[in-house]
């Protein structure tokens, strides 16, 4: 293995620290068109997959770089990309894709201002609707949001468990803040379940036998490699458990629920979250990604004001952690919401929280800078922020 991995502590960037996490992940393959501010994850695969027989290929632009990584997938090699806002939205027919034909793979959008070519080298987090809900049609998708380094290293190594074990793309979102901060990691105190690798199931009957989407034992069909004598087809096309494609509504209908079963039937697999302070709390502040780093230190401020605030942040954001954040909505007065967008997640958490009728106020900036401390501190001392 190379010597970066080998390292048990080191002054690490958020980049750094997500393509090391692949690494140890598993994979073998990345495949990738430079963009701000991403590129740092492409660089450390070109140095370091080499070294230990994998592959890195720098694509013609992003359509070609999940084209690339899906075909990868497809013969057995765990594979991933990296890209950005503009790259991210070229990507989301062959997400739907993947998501249909059943293709593991890992997407890190490390997000910027936008839209458009917006601005490259500033913090946002605008993409999450576009993550959950980018490509067209009902499909499976999983999105995790970490804000710490180390969490960076772990939650990569947990999107590729789960995209072999459910065979879905997952998203990993960073931002701009989190993707070029450094912060130091110790590798040698992560628990052996923060670095549990795991594979993909394959199939145990013959080539003879073998049905490319049977799912008579499993929500999650077996899946065999490319070049190794079971022979399959692949589709973007409805299909049966043949994998050839068929015109019929009812096969249509069951498919599709399958495929939204397997992730909802497992979230208590799949969903991380984290609470702070919040046993007590009469406000909750409810986050994401690095904005939940200035919002604990809001809350701190605030506990010392003797205002009750805590803090939520879903780190899962598909399938979005709604049981716990209901239950926690039902014990406050007010519940605000920081992000760095016009308001994504607060519609989120106003469909997930309708039930109990709590008033959502948003703290919402797109000023090219991160939200500071002090912005969610003053906001809610003086009862501020968007309705």
């Amino acid at each position: 293995m190379s010597q970066a991995y080998k390292e048990k502590r080191r002054f690490i960037q958020g980049n750094e620290a997500c393509a090391l996490g692949a690494i140890a992940a598993g994979c073998r393959f990345f495949a990738g068109y430079p963009i701000t501010p991403s590129s740092e994850i492409a660089e450390v695969m070109a140095k370091e997959l080499p070294l230990l027989g994998g592959k890195f290929v720098q694509m013609e632009d992003e359509i070609a770089s999940i084209a690339a990584i899906l075909g990868a997938s497809l013969s057995g090699e765990k594979a991933c990309t990296a890209t950005s806002g503009p790259g991210f939205s070229l990507m989301q027919e062959n997400i739907g894709y993947a998501s249909l034909a059943e293709i593991p793979c890992v997407i890190i959008n490390v997000m910027r201002g936008g839209p458009s070519t917006g601005s490259p080298t500033s913090p946002s987090q605008s993409d999450l609707m576009q993550a959950k809900w980018g490509t067209h049609g009902d499909h499976p998708v999983i999105v995790f949001a970490p804000a710490y380094i180390s969490e960076i290293f772990v939650d990569t190594i947990h999107c590729f468990n789960l995209a072999e074990k459910y065979r879905v793309p997952v998203i990993l979102l960073l931002d701009e803040v989190i993707g070029h901060m450094r912060a130091r990691m110790d590798i040698y105190k992560l628990s052996a379940d923060d670095i549990a690798v795991i594979e993909r199931r394959k199939p145990t009957v013959s080539p003879a036998e073998f049905m490319p989407y049977d799912t008579s034992d499993s929500l999650v069909p077996p899946m065999a490699p490319f070049g190794q004598g079971y022979r399959f087809h692949t589709t973007g096309l409805i299909h049966d458990r043949t994998g050839f494609p068929v015109n019929d509504g009812l096969t249509a209908e069951s498919e599709t629920i399958r495929l939204m079963k397997k992730i909802y039937e497992n979230e208590s697999d799949i969903i991380e979250y984290e609470e702070y302070m919040t046993d007590d709390m009469d406000i909750m502040i409810c986050t994401f990604g690095s904005t939940a780093r200035s919002a604990k230190v809001a809350v701190n401020k605030l506990r010392d004001d003797g205002i009750k605030a805590g803090l939520f942040r879903a780190i899962t954001l598909s399938p979005f952690p709604r049981k716990k954040l209901r239950e926690l909505s039902a014990r406050v007065n007010k519940i605000y919401v920081p992000e760095m967008n016009l308001g994504q997640l607060r519609l989120i958490l106003e469909r997930v929280t309708r039930p109990v009728q709590v008033p959502i106020i948003g703290i919402n900036r797109i000023n090219l800078a991160p939200i500071s401390p002090d912005e969610i501190y003053q906001t809610i001392k003086k009862g501020e922020g968007y309705v």
